[in-house]
C-alpha cells in the first residue's frame, strides 16, 4: 500500500528538469500540476523561468498539459501567456484528471510523466493511473488552506516511505 506515495523520481524543482532527462527516459509529454509546481499557489502568473523552461521542453517535441484540481478560470488566468492546455478540476488523488489527458490528447502511458509537489494528490493519482511520477518542491513554502491539511498527512507517509525506501532522496 505504501508504494502507492512512491514517486518515481524527485527532482528539486520542475525548472531543473531537462529535456534530455525526459527524452532519455522514453518520456514525450509531460501532466503538471499547477499550484506550487509551474507557479506559486498564490500568484497569477508564471515567470521568466517557466517561459524558458517552456521553450527548452517544447523545443524537444515534447508536450505539456496542466492536470489541476484547479478551476477552469484558475488554470486560464495562470497559463494564458504559455498557450497550454489543461484539464481543470482533475480530482486527483484520483486518477479522473490523467485518464482524461491521455484520452483526450491521444497519449501512451508509458510515454507520459506526472510532475508535481504533493504526495498525497500528485505522485497518488499518477500511480493509480500507471504513469510514472516526479515529485518536486513546493515552488513556495505557504499553501492553500486546503493543501495545509495534505501535507499534515504527507509528513506521516513521507516519514514511512524514508523508512521502507532509504534510497529516496532528491537529484
Amino acid at each position: 500500500m505504501l508504494s502507492r506515495f512512491k514517486p518515481t523520481w524527485m527532482i528539486e524543482n520542475i525548472y531543473s528538469i531537462s529535456p534530455e532527462f525526459l527524452l532519455d527516459n522514453n518520456i514525450n509529454c509531460v501532466l503538471t500540476d499547477l499550484d506550487n509546481t509551474l507557479v506559486p499557489w498564490n500568484s497569477k502568473a508564471g515567470s521568466d523561468e517557466l517561459r524558458n523552461w517552456l521553450v527548452s521542453i517544447k523545443k524537444y517535441g515534447i508536450k505539456v498539459i496542466v492536470v489541476s484540481n484547479n478551476s477552469h478560470r484558475r488554470i486560464q488566468e495562470a497559463v494564458k501567456d504559455y498557450e497550454l492546455p489543461f484539464v481543470p478540476r482533475a480530482m486527483k488523488p484520483l486518477s479522473i484528471g490523467i485518464r482524461h489527458a491521455i484520452k483526450a490528447f491521444h497519449l501512451k502511458k508509458k510515454n507520459t510523466v506526472m510532475i508535481g509537489d504533493q504526495l498525497m494528490t500528485d505522485v497518488v493519482s499518477a500511480n493509480n493511473c500507471g504513469v510514472r511520477s516526479i515529485l518536486v518542491k513546493p515552488l513556495v513554502r505557504t499553501d492553500a488552506w486546503n493543501t495545509t491539511i495534505n501535507r499534515g498527512f504527507e509528513k506521516i507517509v513521507w516519514n514511512m516511505l524514508i523508512k521502507k525506501y532509504p534510497d529516496l532522496h532528491w537529484k
